[in-house]
């Protein structure tokens, strides 16, 4: 249990936190949400004691562990296995499976495991920073945009490991469905304070905005009433007879203080720019091949087309390719062999970390959006630096002086100031809150041109992308759908998936534990069909009959009817009878059909549960 009261914390001018107060519960996973510097990693800071606040105080129980991911990427072990032991409490540090199943989670091969910590890539040794924090099993987990250092395989496990995660949980991250998807609690930093409430993100939003018009409506009717207040007493005060009220009401007056305007809190707003594109196709991809010098090919035999406004989702484990097959398409890269053909009136606009890197340090964010469109006024500049939050003098920071995120804003707003017909994005939404990157996603979607975006999110893959390039079984193909649809109809089922996905803290031996779990889920599933085949096949079976006969009844009410404006009697009572004894029919199977369903739907739910156990 954690207590914070009375909390105040400030950087110069800047207030993050005037006197506020919360407490976590035991086992309460708390979603933590607000705009970028309002404080949340701050917040963390201060419950970690990195940061000391200005007033009040943050208390836990004796012996309470908190634990955090740590960006020092110092290991002391010969291999990633033995590192990520190290993350086991004392009375744990034989238990090896525990870290090999969260290591595998995490996109780590059961081959890379004996390899140097010191051979992989900076995001990698994160992700063993992360599994020695997970396994230590402390009593706070506190997690700080874990989906930045997370390909989409690894966030769907990571998905599964924090649902089942039985301690406290406090969580930042901008993927709003996957913090609902987690957390039973959401908490706002909002206006230096923090609102709190039961449920998923939009709860909180809701009540901020309820809240908000509100004080706004009131604010108004005192502003109203002070005013007439106010004219009252300058249209009074000069007669003696009437010095009694007017004293009144100077003191009511002062009584009822006042209420300020709301500052408005800035937020991005992004509008692409269009060029005009008649054409149908923008880009043919035909037999794209690519390989490193000395590397096994990335990609092999890869073809497909984009169309005017495609919505194309890049999906797959890091270090697959996503990044390269954009760099191919930019020429950043060129193909092995096959070629990338796009249409002569194309104009595209590329956001990639390696663009980042490649702003001028000694241009101001003002002069990078100018150099990418010369035909732009200064007031036309400031006003894109604007919409990405950089007004004002801000505009003209120098690009050198701006943190990680100011910089991927600044490479925005260059997409931003030229038109385009084509957006290649490769991870935009990193550095963006929650609400940046929905409204990211609203400007897409309203976007008339075409989009390829590599993203892990899958909130933005099922908000946008209608077809898909995948990276997986160590290959990539096209796919002609949904991400839905990929996952009902290919999903991340290989053997490297598999082994990412083996549930959390599995306590059995590596090799026989993963055969005994597929062996299991293969009984399940086949126990599940022989259950509810008979079941469905019935239902089907009884609908058919009902919608059989219904159709008899339909025929036999039209023959009634001719029969009775013709008077033919005995006709006429042949065709009441069979009426009412399908009627009846009608009635009974209507009734097994009920209970079939029920059963089939209970059997359906139970198979369900074993199988999300297994």
């Amino acid at each position: 249990m954690l207590q914070v009261v009375d909390l105040s914390k400030s950087f110069g001018s800047q207030v993050l936190f005037d006197n506020v107060s919360f407490t976590l519960g035991k086992g309460e996973k708390l979603g933590l949400v607000g705009r970028n510097g309002h404080g949340k990693t701050t917040l963390f800071k201060l419950i970690l004691g990195d940061e000391h606040p200005d007033s009040g105080r943050i208390t836990a129980p004796s012996n309470y562990r908190i634990g955090h991911l740590s960006q020092k990427l110092g290991f002391t072990r010969d291999t990633v296995r033995d590192e990520g032991a190290m993350g086991l409490r004392p009375e744990e540090r034989d238990q090896v499976y525990k870290v090999e199943s969260v290591l595998c989670g995490l996109g780590f091969s059961m081959a890379d495991l004996d390899r140097p910590p010191g051979q992989f890539s900076g995001g990698l040794q994160v992700r063993l920073n992360l599994a020695k924090l997970l396994v230590s099993e402390p009593n706070l987990l506190l997690l700080d945009e874990p989906t930045n250092y997370l390909d989409i395989v690894s966030l769907r496990w990571l998905h599964r490991f924090l649902r089942s995660w039985k301690n406290e949980l406090i969580l930042i991250t901008h993927d709003r469905e996957f913090m609902d998807s987690v957390t039973t609690y959401t908490m706002g930093i909002h206006r230096q304070k923090v609102r709190r409430v039961k449920g998923p993100t939009q709860k909180l939003y809701d009540q901020l905005l309820a809240e908000e018009e509100i004080y706004e409506k009131t604010r108004r009717t005192e502003e109203k009433k002070r005013r007439e207040i106010e004219q009252f007493i300058d249209r009074f005060r000069a007669q003696a007879r009437r010095a009694s009220i007017v004293q009144s009401r100077i003191k009511s007056l002062e009584r009822m203080g006042s209420r300020e305007d709301l500052t408005q809190i800035e937020s991005l707003d992004f509008r692409f720019s269009e060029a005009p594109f008649a054409a149908q196709t923008i880009l043919d991809v035909r037999n794209l091949e690519f390989s490193f010098s000395g590397s096994r090919k990335l990609i092999s035999d890869l073809s497909f087309f984009v169309s005017r406004e495609d919505r194309i989702g890049v999906i797959g484990r890091n270090g697959k390719g996503k990044t390269t097959l954009l760099r191919l398409i930019t020429g950043e890269l060129s193909p092995s062999s096959g070629e990338v053909k796009y249409h002569p009136e194309v104009r595209s606009g590329y956001f990639g970390q390696t663009n980042i890197d490649r702003l001028c340090p000694d241009r101001t964010v003002e002069e990078e959006v100018q150099s990418a469109n010369p035909m732009l006024g200064r007031s036309q500049v400031r006003g894109v630096c604007g919409v990405m939050m950089f007004p004002g003098s801000d505009a003209e920071k120098r690009v050198g002086v701006l943190s990680g995120g100011e910089r991927s804003r600044a490479l925005v707003a260059k997409i931003l100031a030229q038109p385009t017909n084509l957006l290649l994005l490769d991870e935009p939404t990193s550095h963006l809150d929650m609400d940046s990157v929905e409204s990211l996603v609203d400007a897409l979607k309203a976007y008339r041109g075409a989009v390829l975006i590599v993203t892990h999110s899958e909130m933005i893959l099922r908000s946008l992308a209608r077809r898909l390039i995948v990276f997986h079984r160590d290959r990539v193909e096209f796919f002609n759908g949904t991400y839905d649809e990929f996952l009902e109809k290919l999903g991340w089922e290989d053997q490297e998936i598999v082994e990412a996905q083996a549930a959390p803290m599995v306590e059995s031996k590596r090799s026989s534990s993963r055969k005994t779990d597929r062996q299991k889920r293969s009984e399940i599933v086949a126990e599940r069909s022989r259950v509810t085949g008979p079941l469905k096949r019935r239902i089907d079976s009884l609908e058919e009959e009902i919608t059989r006969l219904e159709r008899e009844i339909q025929r036999d009410s039209e023959s009634l009817i001719e029969a009775s404006m013709v008077g033919k009697g005995e006709r006429i009572g042949v065709l009441g009878k069979a009426i009412s004894q399908n009627r009846a029919a009608v009635d009974r199977l209507f009734d097994e059909l009920e209970q079939v369903t029920i059963e089939y739907e209970t059997e359906t739910a139970r198979f369900t549960r074993l199988l999300d156990q297994s």
